[in-house]
């Protein structure tokens, strides 16, 4: 028997499988190619969406850095209206605008900001609107460094902005009371003459508003409201002869409920008294100068009997009466008289009586008698007016428990702690009021991103160099 030869491995593979090998070989390197495209791909993906999150980050940095700078400001400003004098501290200003820097903003990743803020009319005088503007810029390494610019034009914010509003209840208690509005100054001009309440300029725009979520925020009870009921978030109390309406009420509607709202919020600031003034123990029949504006400084003022206190110019009163001790006290037949062209402003911390013949207000608008309480306790103050005629008046006392006696016409604004009408009086919100206030704080009224070169080039000039 012939040896079995050795046959080779490879003499036992036909060309085929050359050929399917070289073929796999090819299949695996396009594969190998594919998915290095695809990483690749992926990879820069990954690395673009990296940068433009990086770089919208970096945009909402910038925004938010503008913002905070215009807070800054606004601060200052409402500091200032405040009564307190370090309002401007750390700021250089030239007289009339206003500027600072404020820098070391740290994002992260090295990532750094810094943001510039100028400020029109930083000591406002009326009629001119002030203007914040931000320049602010973040700097992310590597990148380009993004900048924004916002523009805010600032208006003062009334403290009577609304009729009767309280932090905690208005009651009415009279069968027959009533609210409703008008506007003694139409066209906002105070050079041309106020236009009196008459029921041919009567709106459907008084407020009762309360801040407070209480079952007693408003007891409208048997008053007729024709204009706005809003509350914290109690549906306000209405009896079987209240009404709330307006122009729009259908007919036979007592209870409109698009006059009524459950969700009002409000600030109620507390003021402070100024600290000058001419001090003076007592005070005669008269006080002031007409035509001229003078500040006195009292304890307190006491009238009895038939007594009278005639107001002369633009009076302001600082009554330093402390808390719980009365501060103006009128009984009998006595009473405060304010003819046209007079006006009477009065700041106190201490309680307010005036009854008798009350308070007589001769002018149309009520801003021309003005209670302000400084009472920031939070057992309040007593403020309790009554008219003589008509009691045109205004009074914030945001710690103060207002009543309101009478059954004549009442116009003007009232915020407090607590409001109680006790008689049938017709209570007139005085819109005009909207706009008053020259040490009220400002607020918003336009706000703007500044994005092109035009709008822009009014203030470049202005951030150079600092």
């Amino acid at each position: 028997m012939p040896p079995l030869r050795h046959i080779p491995p490879c003499l036992n593979q036909s060309p085929g499988f050359h050929r399917r090998r070289g073929s796999v070989l090819i299949v695996a390197l396009l594969i190998s190619a594919l998915i290095a495209i695809v990483l690749a791909s992926y990879l820069n993906l990954n690395l673009t969406s990296s940068r433009l999150a990086r770089r919208t980050f970096t945009h909402y940095a910038a925004l938010n850095l503008t913002e905070a700078g215009t807070e800054e400001a606004l601060w200052a400003f409402n500091r200032v209206a405040g009564g307190y004098t370090d309002g401007w501290n750390g700021w250089t200003n030239d007289g009339t605008a206003a500027w600072n820097k404020f820098s070391d903003f740290n994002f992260g990743a090295n990532t750094t900001g810094t943001v510039k803020v100028y400020v029109t009319s930083y000591n406002p005088v009326p009629g001119v609107s002030p203007k914040i503007v931000a320049l602010a810029s973040v700097n992310p390494p590597g990148q380009t460094a993004t900048s924004k610019m916002l523009e805010l034009t600032l208006r003062r914010r009334s403290y009577f902005a609304g009729g009767l509003v309280a932090k905690d209840s208005v009651t009415f208690n009279g069968s027959q009371a009533s609210v409703d509005s008008w506007n003694s100054d139409p066209d906002n001009n105070s050079a041309t003459a106020p236009v009196d309440y008459s029921t041919a300029v009567r709106t459907d725009h008084g407020s009762v508003d309360s801040a407070s979520v209480d079952n007693t925020a408003v007891l409208v009870n048997q008053a007729n409201i024709w204009g706005y009921v809003a509350t914290g978030g109690a549906q306000p109390k209405v009896g079987t002869n209240g009404t709330i309406q307006g122009v729009s009420t259908p007919s036979g509607v007592a209870i409109d409920p698009a006059r009524v709202s459950t969700d009002f919020n409000a600030e109620f600031a507390n003021v402070t008294a100024p600290t000058d003034g001419t001090a003076i123990t007592t005070i005669g029949a008269t006080l002031g100068t007409l035509g001229q504006a003078t500040r006195w400084c009292i304890p307190g003022i006491s009238l009895t009997g038939t007594q009278t206190l005639t107001i002369l110019g633009d009076v302001t009163l600082i009554i330093t009466a402390s808390s719980g001790a009365n501060a103006i006290s009128l009984t009998g037949k006595a009473a405060i008289i304010i003819p046209a062209g007079s006006s009477l402003t009065v700041y106190t911390a201490g309680d307010v009586k005036i009854a008798g013949n009350g308070l007589g207000n001769s002018n149309t608008q009520p801003s021309t008698c003005v209670f302000w309480g400084t009472n920031q306790s939070t057992a309040g103050q007593s403020i309790q007016l009554a008219g003589n005629g008509a009691l045109k008046s205004l009074v914030y006392a945001p710690n103060g428990n207002v009543t309101l006696n009478g059954n004549g016409d009442m116009m003007g604004s009232v915020v407090a702690l607590t409001i109680t009408l006790s008689g049938n009086a017709a209570f007139h919100y005085d819109e005009s009021l909207a706009n008053y206030g020259n040490n009220a704080p400002f607020g918003i009224s336009k706000w703007r991103e500044l994005t092109t070169a035009a709008d822009q080039s009014p203030y470049i000039s202005h951030f150079q160099g600092w």
